[in-house]
């Protein structure tokens, strides 16, 4: 299980302000939550996605090609992948583990 912190910036919109995008991106992703193959967080600055690794690279070319869809001529999206193999850890375990230890 993987987890990646993904950024989607849509350059040249209308307006400085993307959270219609984010909206459209979040769509995405809760349709692949329901369908049982990812699970996310949407964060003030960006969105953790869990899964497979596979299943999320899928996922965040989906995301990342999707302001393309909109008309929009260049994204660019910044990716972080936290791929531990020797324990099956969640996000919410990440968390329990730091603030066990405050």
């Amino acid at each position: 299980m993987a987890i990646v912190d993904v950024t989607v910036i849509p350059i040249g919109t209308a307006t400085p302000s993307v959270s219609d995008y984010v909206a459209q991106l979040q769509k995405i992703l809760k349709r692949h939550e329901e369908q049982g193959t990812i699970s996310f967080k949407l964060t003030p600055m960006s969105t953790l996605i869990e899964g497979e690794l596979s299943d999320l690279f899928r996922v965040v070319q989906e995301i990342h090609e999707a302001p393309f869809d909109e008309g929009i001529q260049r994204v660019a999206t910044n990716i972080r992948i936290d791929d531990r193999r020797d324990k099956k850890r969640k996000m919410e375990d990440k968390l329990a583990s730091v603030e066990s230890k405050m």
